[in-house]
């Protein structure tokens, strides 16, 4: 059994790390709200979006944008959304297991797969393993902004505007409440029709001041909305994981200054009645 001391120099240990996640639950708190917050902004501007876009997919044009044609798919490109720090629960690795099923997939069908990683902590991870990373960004911090996502954005629109990559996908955790966020991975290019049953037949929008121009204004910023949401999102996510697992190291912290505090009476108590015992055969020697 370990002496009082090294019992007592234990138990101010780990009061010690109990105090750093204390402080650290108290800090995701803080900056949950701060997040919510940016991520309800985005949200009706990314989702109304989708939704013109999904409908534009849908109509007759004269002019067919390559965003919106469909075609044999022989490469595919995933932009994969990580946190930069750690500590943040099992948001990383929900994502990053997701990933890797996708890629399976394509493996198994023979395709080969781009990846476009943003955050330090998927950058680390998939360059390990032996896969095609095409462009890399990370410390965004945790208010994203869309120009510091625009150059990774660009690298994978330009290789499926060149045929390099046939389909683009966005992988990120999506925020349900503060214990569930959920992987999640959508078709970003070509573009998804949505709701097809609310549309007539033949149709077509009328475009001010011509087609070409607004298509490619209008296409290229709904891919920039799209992942600054999956980036604002993200971070919700990781703080919201992030509180709750400081907040379960901090309660397993205290069950364990229980045990603790438990082996040190014990062993004070052992003690005691080991002094007791040779004050008693002392004198019974006398």
């Amino acid at each position: 059994m370990a002496s009082g001391k090294e019992i007592r120099t234990k138990i101010a240990s780990v009061k010690s790390t109990q105090k750093i996640t204390k402080a650290m639950e108290m800090v995701a708190a803080s900056k949950l709200r701060r997040t919510q917050q940016r991520m309800a902004a985005s949200r009706p501007y990314a989702e109304k979006i989708r939704a013109v876009i999904g409908h534009l997919s849908e109509a007759n044009p004269d002019y067919r944008h390559p965003y919106l044609e469909k075609r044999e798919i022989k490469r595919v490109g995933y932009i994969v959304i990580s946190t930069d720090r750690g500590l943040a629960g099992g948001v990383n690795v929900n994502t990053f297991r997701e990933t890797i099923r996708e890629l399976r997939e394509w493996q198994q069908k023979d395709v080969e797969v781009d990846l476009c990683l943003i955050g330090a902590k998927g950058i680390a991870y998939f360059r390990r393993l032996k896969v095609n990373v095409v462009a890399a960004t990370s410390h965004l911090g945790e208010a994203p902004k869309v120009q510091d996502l625009v150059g990774a954005i660009t690298a994978m629109t330009d290789a499926y505007r060149q045929g390099k990559i046939d389909r683009l996908f966005l992988v990120h955790s999506v925020f349900v409440n503060t214990m569930s966020q959920v992987p999640t991975v959508s078709q970003l290019l070509p573009v998804e029709p949505v709701d097809k049953d609310s549309l007539q037949a033949h149709w077509d929008y009328i475009y001010e001041p011509d087609a070409v121009s607004l298509l490619d204004g209008v296409l290229d910023r709904y891919i920039e909305s799209q992942v600054y949401r999956g980036a604002v999102e993200n971070v919700a996510c990781e703080m919201a994981s992030k509180m709750v697992a400081m907040k379960a190291a901090t309660d397993n912290a205290g069950k364990f200054i229980e045990g603790l505090q438990l082996q040190y009476n014990k062993a004070r108590q052992a003690a005691i009645t080991r002094e007791i015992a040779e004050i008693v055969g002392g004198a019974a020697a006398v």
